[in-house]
């Protein structure tokens, strides 16, 4: 993705902006925060001239709430990724704030070490959205292959099965990926059915044995322990989050 993405932090406590530009080191991201906003008609404002490719928003901030601010900022800015920040663990929000296809959702007071893995799910996010667009462009394989691995997740994709299909190398894919995506292929999977995993848990009341099976785990005790260690969290208390 070359350059630095560009970062726009938007809350009206000031220690929070000081603590999200002094705690956390960006640079080693390859992002740059922009521009700050303290109220929700000046980031509705600021994200019109400075188009960042990610909003770290608080809900709740005075003369227009959040949500309704990053309403109006999808509307002329569709793919940048959205973090919600709250003091509020409420239902309402999350579930308002994934109708808005709120990037993630994290809580007050913010631990910046888990708060790495946030920004470097954004950023896949960021690159498989800008996949569709690259693909009109140059068509790369990289995006066919990936667009597939999305459209495939509950089945059992392996490298192999995934060169059967695309009639290409298995080591070809495998560079494909570490030089496109700049992760490995397994990787990237994983990352896939986790975030898939993630959607479902928060979104639906579906058993946490059916999300496994639809999010490509066969074996649920693989699932739970995968889950684990990229969030932190079993796949259950990732759930309570949002009860």
């Amino acid at each position: 993705m070359g350059n630095s993405l560009k970062v726009m932090l938007v809350d009206d406590e000031v220690t929070i902006l000081e603590g999200f530009k002094r705690l956390f080191d960006w640079k080693a991201y390859g992002c740059e925060i922009v521009c700050e906003a303290y109220d929700g008609v000046m980031a509705v404002n600021l994200a019109k001239t400075y188009k960042p490719d990610i909003i770290i928003m608080d809900i709740n901030i005075p003369v227009m709430s959040g949500l309704d601010a990053l309403r109006m900022i999808r509307s002329h800015n569709e793919n940048c990724a959205c973090i919600i920040v709250s003091g509020y663990d409420e239902f309402e929000y999350c579930r308002e704030a994934l109708r808005l296809q709120i990037t993630d959702y994290i809580l007050k007071p913010v631990d910046f070490r888990e708060f790495g893995k946030v920004i470097d799910a954004v950023k896949l996010k960021l690159i498989r959205e800008k996949q569709p667009a690259a693909e009109e462009k140059d068509n790369k394989p990289v995006f066919q292959l990936a667009a597939y691995l999305q459209q495939h997740l509950s089945e059992d994709i392996t490298l192999q099965s995934l060169a059967d299909e695309f009639h290409m190398n298995p080591s070809y894919i495998s560079q494909l990926f570490k030089n496109e995506l700049g992760m490995k292929y397994h990787d990237y999977l994983t990352r896939l059915r986790i975030d898939k995993a993630k959607t479902l848990l928060a979104a639906t009341g579906k058993s946490i044995c059916e999300i496994s099976g639809e999010a490509g785990f066969h074996d649920y005790r693989v699932f739970t322990k995968v889950f684990k260690s990229m969030e932190g969290e079993s796949p259950s208390a990732y759930r309570n989050r949002f009860l």
